[in-house]
């Protein structure tokens, strides 16, 4: 497939998706299409239901109403065994990395490998290799996640989020407590990976530098509900009153953080 014939076609796919918890709307009737080879943003506050949604598109919950379908399939209705097959398919990134201390580097990228193939432990040695260059470590394969910054941590996760060469990738809240240096090495990994390997991106986050430097489409969410989609030119010149309260960082506007419900996902921790 050509990266024109790629940016044309929907991915993945939500289709009037609802989400309750313990009697709370978290996410509310969400439309969206996210397209092949896209960096696509999800933007909004804590407990806003960013995160949720990105756990509904990876399956790890399912909807309480609506369809979440990945390249055609609804994984909401599939079964385990199936949902394990698509999983295959994609990579996650977490915010706090997930780098089993227990395990070197190396390890930690060959999980994967190990779990979902049946690769010879060379071959699975040149892959971590080829992988590790790719997010600029190479020669880290012995060090264990306690040796290594926080920076370097995510770049691990990202080269393990990347082993089974993945169609997307989830990315949550990926440059958290980086500095801004770092957090710039994590965006430009993010724009490289995805055309060098034609990866369809979805990063959950609520860095705004990090937005308009890698995004192709961002949206932003409020309170379950989808607020706008469209460019980052568009998302810069919106109009919408919750936009630009958050893009600009201001105090004063529709969200009162000293009014609003405390997020389920605060509570919950989803």
């Amino acid at each position: 497939m050509s990266v024109k014939e790629c940016k044309a076609e929907s991915i993945i796919s939500l289709r009037n998706v609802s989400k309750f918890f313990q009697g709370k709307t978290v996410i509310d009737d969400v439309n969206l299409d996210i397209y092949c080879g896209e960096t696509f943003v999800i933007m909004g506050c804590s407990g806003s239901g960013k995160s949720t949604l990105l756990r509904l598109m990876t399956g790890a919950i399912r909807p309480d109403k609506g369809s979440v379908a990945l390249k055609g399939r609804d994984i909401a209705k599939i079964s385990s065994e199936e949902l394990d097959e698509v999983r295959k398919t994609f990579g996650m990134t977490f915010q706090y990395s997930a780098l089993l201390d227990s395990l070197n580097v190396e390890e930690n990228i060959a999980l994967p490998l190990r779990e979902h193939t049946q690769l010879a432990e060379e071959i699975i040695k040149i892959i971590i290799k080829m992988k590790l260059s790719l997010v600029g470590l190479r020669g880290y394969e012995e060090y264990y996640p306690s040796q290594i910054s926080g920076g370097m941590r995510k770049r691990v996760g990202l080269a393990r989020a990347i082993a089974l060469d993945p169609e997307i990738v989830f990315y949550d809240e990926p440059t958290s407590g980086l500095d801004p240096v770092v957090g710039g090495v994590i965006d430009k990994l993010i724009k490289d990976l995805s055309v060098k390997l034609m990866i369809t991106s979805v990063v959950v986050t609520h860095d705004m530098h990090s937005v308009f430097e890698i995004a192709d489409r961002i949206s932003m969410i409020h309170k379950g509900k989808v607020v706008e989609v469209g460019t980052p030119e568009d998302i810069r010149n919106s109009k919408n009153e919750y936009i630009r309260q958050f893009i600009n960082g201001s105090p004063s506007g529709p969200i009162d953080f000293f009014r609003e419900d405390i997020g389920m996902e605060d509570v919950l921790d989803l």
